[in-house]
């Protein structure tokens, strides 16, 4: 079993971050221009450019991944060069191929993890053959998106179990980041099968922590307590 790092926050709005980040609960924050966007930032780059900053002063020294825009290798290098420059803490997202299955993205990997000391979250991956390659090629995360898996009708948690094992036998110190999760029950799950980091939208980790079982128990903890008070 690799060490578990925790629950990476999927979302673009400061207050989330803000909230879950002051209860100590997450060790990091994913998101990307669609996430930015749906989550109100405006002004193209420079509000992107904004944002990303002041989540990534905000739960310092923790990663934030941040995934490129286009497939063009020179502009996602540029990209990647302008994103780890906003912050310390900032790691690029870079998908494992083009979307037509061009397979020069593990090149640009390898580069700015070796030449250009950029740590890179690999993304968009659906298997563990797939995570052993951009580990390889010196991947800092490897993000296999597991509720995809599960919706064509295999078990996540299989591919998850194999691909710890690939990593732990070839000595990787890759970070195996399980995501495109779907409900609450797939983050201890994709824990207990071997990875590393979950990602979770805020409505999960709410899901995770209110039970109706235990605001019963609350409630009525109280109204005994109340009751004593009024001998």
């Amino acid at each position: 079993m690799g060490t578990l790092t925790g629950i990476f926050l999927d979302t673009g709005r400061i207050d989330e971050i803000r909230k879950y980040h002051a209860q100590g609960i997450i060790r990091g924050v994913t998101t990307n221009p669609t996430i930015l966007s749906k989550d109100g930032v405006t002004g193209g780059w420079s509000g992107i450019e904004k944002r990303c900053k002041e989540i990534a002063a905000l739960i310092s020294p923790l990663p934030v991944s941040v995934e490129v825009t286009t497939n063009d290798l020179e502009g996602m290098l540029d990209q990647a060069r302008k994103f780890a420059a906003w912050a310390g803490n900032i790691n690029v997202k870079i998908p494992i191929h083009g979307p037509d299955g061009e397979t020069e993205n593990l090149k640009l990997v390898n580069e700015l993890e070796k030449s250009h000391n950029i740590r890179v979250n690999v993304t968009a991956m659906m298997s563990a053959q797939q995570c052993l390659l951009a580990a390889m090629a010196g991947a800092t995360y490897v993000s296999i998106f597991g509720g995809r898996i599960n919706n064509m009708g295999y078990d996540s948690r299989q591919e998850v179990r194999r691909l710890r094992s690939l990593l732990e036998s070839f000595s990787s110190p890759a970070k195996i980041i399980v995501g495109s999760t779907r409900e609450v029950l797939n983050i201890v799950e994709w824990f207990e099968a071997g990875a590393d980091i979950v990602t979770a939208v805020p409505s999960l980790l709410e899901g995770m922590l209110v039970h109706p079982y235990s605001k019963e128990t609350v409630k009525m903890f109280l109204q005994d307590a109340e009751r004593l008070q009024k001998g």
